[in-house]
């Protein structure tokens, strides 16, 4: 008995999943473009509904416009059927997904979103189909061959519909000018959310908490200082709070190897002049960049005038979850 090869049959799928998004990318026209306008100027919700493997995706569409500050959500044809239409509103658009265009679970909901007087958009394979007919706007796909060597299973229909609600969201997006601080906003957990969200000031050790002293002053006390504040370096600073150098841990050790008397030498002997700092209005993802680019783990903080208004550890940042 022959093996069956199952490296050519994955390498099969891929080949007619590829084509069929590229046909689909042809496609693109007027239709698309016109969807996209009208998503982008509406007032109310973008809804999306679909049945069985066309659901799914649609489900991850919605998903996908939310995260990019469309207001949408996913609504499954049975449930509208059974009072989940009462969150249908006449500004909202409905973008329905059925690549036959005759899954009655989908076509049922038409008669009643044309009441409500809600915008409709059908996203199918069938330009002859009840969906198509029966919406104000559609997109029709091209002809193109599932990946199932039945020619059963959604498979290649699924994934032009999946990227095809990726080209929507991220055109729309990008058209109405979301930034990454909006997505920030929007993502406030998570590792992508820290990164565009955390700022130095909130991750240093400011305050009391932050190890300062005065030019001039004893080494003894940037010691004393340093270590009472459980900090990895010490700022010194002139009487008006400006940076005029650091002294780290790192420092102090190779002070000791050389055999230098702390107890008579001064900060301003010993002391890093000049020495790299961040702003506290940075992100702290750029600040980690920052220290990594130079190999070092702790920096002075200024505010916008300045003055010191922290300390910064690499190990700080990095407890935020911002690398995983």
């Amino acid at each position: 008995m022959k093996k069956f090869d199952y490296l050519a049959e994955a390498r099969s799928v891929f080949d007619k999943e590829i084509a069929a998004i590229q046909k689909t990318k042809d496609a693109l026209g007027a239709d698309f473009e016109g969807i996209a306008q009208l998503i982008a100027g509406c007032e109310g919700k973008v809804i999306f509904t679909g049945m069985g493997k066309s659901g799914h995706i649609a489900t991850k569409i919605a998903a996908s416009f939310a995260s990019l500050g469309i207001p949408s959500f996913f609504m499954h044809p049975a449930e509208a059927m059974h009072g989940d239409l009462g969150m249908v509103e006449k500004r909202d658009v409905v973008v329905l997904a059925s690549h036959s265009g005759e899954s009655h679970e989908v076509t049922d909901l038409l008669p009643t979103l044309s009441e409500i007087g809600c915008v409709t958009v059908a996203l199918t394979g069938k330009e002859c189909s009840t969906l198509a007919q029966g919406c104000k706007h559609r997109f029709v796909f091209p002809d193109f061959e599932e990946a199932c060597y039945m020619h059963l299973a959604p498979t290649s229909s699924t994934t032009a519909l999946l990227v095809l609600g990726d080209a929507l969201a991220l055109s729309v997006s990008r058209g109405r000018n979301y930034s990454e601080a909006d997505f920030g906003f929007h993502h406030p957990a998570g590792s992508l959310g820290k990164r565009l969200h955390v700022k130095v000031a909130d991750v240093m050790h400011g305050g009391d908490g932050n190890a300062v002293v005065r030019e001039g002053s004893p080494l003894r006390a940037a010691i004393v200082e340093m270590s009472s504040k459980g900090l990895s370096m010490v700022s010194i600073v002139d009487a008006h709070g400006t940076l005029k150098g650091i002294i780290t841990d790192g420092d102090l050790r190779r002070m000791l190897e050389r055999s230098v008397d702390v107890y008579s030498e001064t900060v301003d002997r010993v002391m890093t002049h000049s020495p790299k700092w961040v702003d506290s209005r940075d992100m702290a993802v750029n600040a980690l960049q920052y220290m990594n680019d130079n190999r070092i783990t702790c920096l002075p903080v200024l505010d916008g005038e300045g003055r010191v208004t922290g300390a910064l550890l690499m190990q700080d940042i990095l407890k935020t979850g911002i690398v995983q």
